[in-house]
């Protein structure tokens, strides 16, 4: 009688079990690689490249570059992010460019930077212009004797 709609890519992250969590009191200086999903709450000085997901908590801070599919910002980022689905909590703060498919930004967030958004893998049509006729006004100026 009633279908059930499909989850979001941010509803399953947030149900997904996090094998990775970086307390308030973590700072590294150095790129983190993992497959699984990870929460940050401490200072990261580098890249972050993690297959499943990101959940960056309200103190974290991320000066780097992040790839993943999910990222969920409550902290702030300075660098790009590659993902494929993105959402900026109102806490959010996003210093870089942004390439993903889906963008959710909640009032009160902020993002500062260029923003690539593609269709699927697909690429997006390309606009045709037609060219319309320009008009010139000209005024009728009389000579001087």
């Amino acid at each position: 009688m009633f279908k059930k709609s499909p989850k979001s890519p941010i509803t399953i992250l947030n149900q997904e079990e996090i094998l990775t969590i970086l307390g308030e009191d973590f700072e590294c200086e150095g790129n983190i690689k993992s497959k699984s999903t990870a929460r940050i709450e401490g200072k990261i000085t580098g890249d972050i490249a993690i297959k499943k997901g990101v959940i960056l908590g309200e103190k974290g801070i991320i000066k780097g570059n992040i790839e993943t599919e999910t990222a969920i910002i409550f902290g702030t980022v300075n660098g790009n992010i590659k993902v494929k689905h993105l959402e900026i909590k109102a806490t959010g703060n996003i210093n870089g460019d942004v390439k993903t498919e889906n963008l959710i930004i909640e009032m009160g967030g902020k993002y500062n930077g260029k923003l690539d958004m593609k269709i699927g893998l697909e690429k997006q049509p390309e606009t045709e212009y037609k060219k319309e006729p320009s008009f010139e006004v000209f005024k009728k100026t009389e000579k001087a004797s």
